[in-house]
This record gives structure tokens, sequence and C-alpha cells, in this order.
């Protein structure tokens, strides 16, 4: 089988959300057929739902790219085959790891990826892969924390309060003579009041372990949504996505935005601080597209968080000009999005509060429908005009009682009237929001 040229893409986040689809299709496009295809499950093999999280991991890349996988175990963890002897066991790994024409590890714990790696000698099959530009290695999320010569201990420092301490990586990249470490996530909001960027560091822990870095090297940082695509063949490298890559050296940083191509020598002079710290300039690729994976392609599909705020206002616009099959529209292609967004082998990205505020359009609409949308138009019009002549008519003589009552008689049928210098204008009187709508999204 073909394994086409060799390509190391690195991903910030989302890497089975409905965000990324298109880059892995042309990911596996790239391999130029069907392709022998591993997820490596060691950074969240620890986890007791990493069956759960592998199967949807296979059902999104199997449904999204068209693409058949296996998984390679995480042989301390309890994948071990019934009957197969341990040293058996991790040959099998290493032989699919090493073998594989696209090979897929994500998120979990950096730290325990980097253990069992070294351990079990994969980091040097996988250093292996991209020294020799062997098929497609694609490291998202934890993952991608791993292939820099130093790496974070994500899970120790963010949840356990530990130190912040440098991990030894795998150094992926020093075969392409790029001294950083790899920070996913670099963009996070998740804190809300309180700083999770870098990969929940925040500024004051990334900047005292800056100094811990040598002088030649560099924090390569990679946002929420976004990919670093490096064509190990041709050594052009793209940013592929909604966010940045950023290249940080002692606090002062250099955004590479999504859309943009440049050379591997490139990258290493940023690396190394050359230049004035503009972002250079996009290369043309050649002709014939023999270049890096295209130039094009930004990847701007929208969030969950996004996406649902987009429904909620094509919903209350429907609703507004009440068109009861625009408003069913909207909650049928919400569920979609909703159902799209589940295979995100991540922690919860929103789903729950997106599927309340789906319940909320539902019960909106349902009401809606019991009182008749065109109610207002169909029934009331014909008998609002005569009776605001007659209450006109009322107030012209003098008859402000009489007047009062057909107001307060049409106040009690729901409809509201506002008298101005022309005459009386009227509106159906709208309904209290329902409160299941008014939750917010996931901090």
């Amino acid at each position: 089988m073909n394994a086409g040229r060799g390509v190391l893409a690195l991903l910030g986040s989302g890497e089975t959300s409905p965000t990324m689809v298109t880059l892995h299709r042309e990911l596996v496009a790239h391999l130029g057929g069907d392709a022998d295809a591993v997820i490596l499950e060691t950074p969240y093999g620890f986890q007791v739902n990493r069956d759960d999280i592998s199967q949807r991991a296979r059902d999104y890349f199997r449904r999204s790219v068209g693409l058949a996988t296996v998984v390679a175990p995480d042989t301390d963890a309890g994948g071990l085959s019934a009957g197969v002897p341990a040293d058996s066991e991790v040959g099998r790994v290493r032989d699919q790891v090493r073998r594989a024409q696209w090979v897929f590890s994500g998120p979990g714990s950096p730290s325990y990826a980097l253990e069992r790696w070294h351990s079990l000698r994969l980091g040097e099959i996988l250093r292996e892969r991209v020294g020799r530009g062997y098929g497609v290695t694609v490291m998202a999320s934890a993952a991608a924390c791993t292939v820099g010569f130093a790496a974070l201990p994500v899970y120790e420092v963010y949840k356990a309060g530990h130190r912040p301490v440098w991990l030894t990586g795998l150094d992926l990249l020093g075969a392409l003579g790029l001294p950083v470490a790899v920070i996913p996530h670099y963009d996070n909001t998740e804190g809300g009041t309180h700083d999770t960027r870098f990969c929940y560091l925040g500024e004051p822990r990334l900047a005292a372990l800056e100094h811990e870095l040598p002088d030649e090297s560099a924090v390569l940082g990679i946002d929420e949504h976004t990919a670093v695509v490096v064509d190990l063949d041709t050594s052009w490298v793209r940013v592929w996505g909604r966010g940045v890559m950023t290249i940080r050296r002692r606090g002062v940083s250099v955004p590479v935005p999504g859309g943009t191509t440049l050379t591997v020598e490139q990258l290493r002079g940023l690396v190394a601080g050359k230049g004035s710290g503009e972002v250079p300039p996009t290369p043309r690729c050649r002709a014939d597209g023999a270049g890096s994976l295209g130039t094009g392609g930004t990847g701007g599909a929208a969030t969950l968080q996004e996406a649902v705020a987009a429904a909620e206002s094509r919903f209350d616009d429907a609703k507004e000009g009440r068109d009861a099959a625009a408003m069913a529209e909207v909650a049928v292609e919400l569920e979609s999005v909703i159902a799209a967004w589940s295979a995100d082998m991540e922690e919860d990205q929103g789903g729950e509060w997106a599927r309340t505020v789906l319940h909320g359009m539902i019960r909106r609409l349902a009401r809606a429908a019991a009182r008749g949308l065109t109610e207002p138009e169909h029934t009331l019009e014909r008998i609002l005009d005569p009776l605001l002549g007659l209450r006109a008519r009322l107030r012209a003589d003098g008859a402000y009682d009489l007047a009062d009552e057909v107001r307060e008689a049409l106040t009690t049928g729901g409809v509201r009237l506002r008298d101005t210098s022309e005459g009386s204008e009227w509106r159906w009187e709208q309904e209290a929001e329902d409160p299941h709508t008014a939750s917010r999204p996931p901090a």
C-alpha cells in the first residue's frame, strides 16, 4: 500500500469534532488509497472509560472520514489480549505503530503517555516515523503536548496543584531542527474568571517555566481547533484552522495565523528568534500542486457554543416572523449539530447545555403551535379594525369610560394597544420566555 509522503499533524484540540473533519479527510486522501490506520490509546489508557473513548473515535473516523481503524491498546491498562504474553502484546503494538500508514493519538494525560511510551520504546518508533518521513502521524491535545523536547505535566499542575516543571518529551520535531516545547489548547478560555491559556497553565506559570528552557529553544503554541501540518517530504509547514500558531521566546510572541504556509527553515528562524518578529509571507505552492498539502483551508467551522448561539438567533428571528417551518428546521439542524459533536473524545464541550437549549426551543415551538402562530393576522385583525374604529369614535365623542372598557376587553384577550397621534397600534401579547432557554454555555 502507498504510505504517501510523510506528514506530521499537530492539533491543538477538537481532534474528533466537526471542526477537523475537512483536515482529516485531506490527510487520509494524502495517502492515496486504503490505509492501515491505528489509534494509539495510551494518553487515556488509564481511564476506566477508555473503551468508550476509543469506540467513539473509531466511529468518528469511519463516519466522517471513511477510515477504518484499529486500536493499539495501552498494554499496562487492561489492554492485553486474553492468553497473550505481555512481551508478545507489546511487540504487536510496536509493530502496529511502525507499519501503519496512519497513526493517531489524542486526549488524556501527557505525563502518563510519556512514561508509557518511554518504557515501551514507542517513542523511538514515533521518532523513526517522522525521521524517515513515513505515513501520516496525527498527534492531538495531550499527545501533541508530548512531541517537543520538553512537555508539560498538565494533569498534575492543573488538577492536582503540583509545581510546574518540564518533562522530557518525545522530541519528534528534533529531527527537523526545531527545539520546541509544544503547548496545545494555547488560547483556552474555559477558566472564565481565571487564566487557563497555555494548556491551563496561565501566564505566570508559563513565564516562570520559560526561564528553564535552553536559550536556543522556544514554545510552540497551537490554538484550539487549529492544526500545524508539516509535510516531511517538501518541508512545508501549514497552519490550519480557526486560530494561530504562536512561537514564544521569553515572553515575546510571534503569531502565525491560520492559512499561513511557511518553510521549515523559516520556522527554525522564528524558533531561534531571528528576524524582526514579523510573520513570514506565505510562499506560493508549485503550480503542479506538489508543494505542501495546499495553502487554503482555514477550517472556519463553528465551535459547538457558536453553533448553538447562531441557532438561538435564527430561532428567535423565525419566532418573531411567526414562521413555524423555520423554527422547526432550526431545531432539527441543532439536533444534528449536537449529534456531530457527541463523537468528540475530549471532555464535554457543552453538549448538556446545547441539549437544554434545544429542549427549550421545542417547548417554545409547541406552545406557539398550540396558540396558533398566525392567530393575530387571520383572526384578530378581522375584528380589531372595527373595534379600534369604534373606540376612536367613542373617544372623539368624549365617551372615555366606554373607550377604556373596549381597551380593557382587548387587553384581557391578549392585545396590547399603543395610542399615537395617527391612531392606535396593536400587538399580540408575547408569552414569558422559557426559563430553560436562559441557561448559559459552560465556562
